[in-house]
């Protein structure tokens, strides 16, 4: 019988990401005084043995470069209703994953690193396959290497994509644009007769390569439906793209191409990809603690910045005068009808703007401003917290009435 985390386990829930199986979610465990990740895979529909057999599976894996699996997930998420859903929790990774670290730095990351990356996937692969059971990942990608505060390699979403078709609810468009999965298939996977095999993952080990080398993505923003046809006829991502010298970028770049070569028979299995990429990685290995130094300052300077973003949009939006929500409020045309039930009909008396404003004083006012958008949206409503009617005012939107209830005269409250 599985053992569960439940609701009453956890605390302080936050959107952090999402991917082909589910949502993730970053949470407080009370018991265990840390934070987890959380990937919710799918409904509780009374049927989830195989994938409870799946996870067990998982979690007893144990290797230095696989995201450990902590337990299973079953309760009600934040905005979820009352459904109850599945999910795995795991060892949180603060420094995202390599598609996260590869758009920070708008490239690829020092040479030193590059060759660790590599050498700590393989690991990964290998370690999987080598199990008693093997594992076969069927996803690798940027956005399934996460990365430790070292910026260390582990491998996430093992195991799950093999069964993530028969029991995720995922759309074909979700398999095709969901992080570019498409891209990093290997030709047999299009045919009529595919069955996954150890050479799966090492086609895509091959693909991935070639993006941690050049930090890009494969095949760009080309259509995936164009990406499907081209892969089985031999169409892989350029090798011109590969910029730069370092020791053992040959030897990587050959590796890359025997790894993504159209026959599986022909590939080399993980055993090799880690024995070669070891070899490769000690050429850099002396170098690695200021290639990972340099990174993490930059990552380091970019969350600062972002912080500081933040902190000035907050400020612009706090320093919006009653001035200009009264602006604002002047393009409104406020209906002159009668009402036709218990609320009063808010209406310009024969004092104009002024008549407008004293009117305003007898409602509390909110302001909400969406920080992505020069979008205002003026909400009217009694102190009571009674509902009020909502209203969006963009540009010289004209809006055709505003029905507020009665109530004792109060100040305008601003709320940003």
């Amino acid at each position: 019988m599985a053992q569960f985390i439940e609701n009453s386990s956890l605390e302080g829930w936050k959107v952090i990401g999402s991917g082909g199986c589910g949502q993730i979610y970053k949470a407080r465990h009370r018991q265990w005084a840390c934070d987890v990740a959380i990937k919710l895979l799918r409904h509780d529909d009374g049927t989830n043995e195989p994938l409870l057999r799946e996870i067990k599976m998982m979690q007893e894996a144990s290797s230095p470069h696989v995201i450990r699996v902590r337990g299973i997930f079953k309760g009600q998420p934040p905005n979820s209703g009352w459904a109850t859903q599945l999910g795995v929790v795991m060892e949180l990774m603060e420094r995202g994953s390599l598609a996260s670290l590869q758009e920070a730095l708008d490239g690829p990351p020092p040479w030193p690193l590059v060759f660790r990356l590599a050498h700590q996937v393989a690991l990964g692969i290998n370690f999987l396959h080598s199990l008693t059971s093997p594992i076969l990942h069927l996803d690798l990608k940027p956005q399934n290497v996460l990365l430790d505060d070292s910026l260390n390699a582990k491998l996430t979403d093992f195991g799950l994509s093999q069964i993530s078709y028969s029991v995720s609810q995922v759309s074909q468009k979700d398999d095709k644009d969901g992080g570019g999965t498409v891209n990093y298939m290997p030709p047999e996977v299009f045919g009529l007769t595919y069955k996954p095999k150890r050479a799966s993952d090492i086609y895509s080990y091959g693909i991935l390569l070639w993006s941690i080398v050049t930090g890009k993505q494969p095949y760009g923003n080309k259509n995936a439906d164009l990406v499907m046809l081209r892969i089985p006829e031999g169409d892989r991502p350029l090798l011109d793209d590969i910029k730069g010298h370092a020791l053992g970028l040959t030897e990587l770049t050959r590796l890359m191409q025997r790894c993504w070569d159209n026959e599986p028979e022909r590939r080399p299995q993980a055993l090799e990809c880690t024995t070669e990429t070891e070899q490769l990685y000690k050429k850099h290995k002396d170098a690695i603690f200021d290639a990972v130094h340099e990174v993490q300052k930059k990552l380091d300077q970019k969350a600062k910045e972002k912080v500081m973003t933040e902190q000035v949009q907050r400020d612009q939006i706090a320093e919006a005068s009653v001035e200009e929500i009264e602006k604002s409020l002047s393009v409104v045309k406020l209906s002159t009808e009668p009402p036709k039930s218990e609320p009063d009909t808010l209406r310009v008396d024969q004092d104009g703007e002024k008549g407008l404003r004293l009117c305003l004083m007898k409602y509390s006012c909110e302001l909400t401003v969406d920080t992505n958008t020069v979008n205002r949206e003026l909400k009217l409503s009694d102190n009571r917290k009674k509902p009020g009617v909502r209203n969006r005012v963009k540009g010289n939107a004209e809006i055709s009435s505003c029905i507020l209830p009665q109530n004792k005269p109060t100040f305008p409250k601003y709320v940003y």
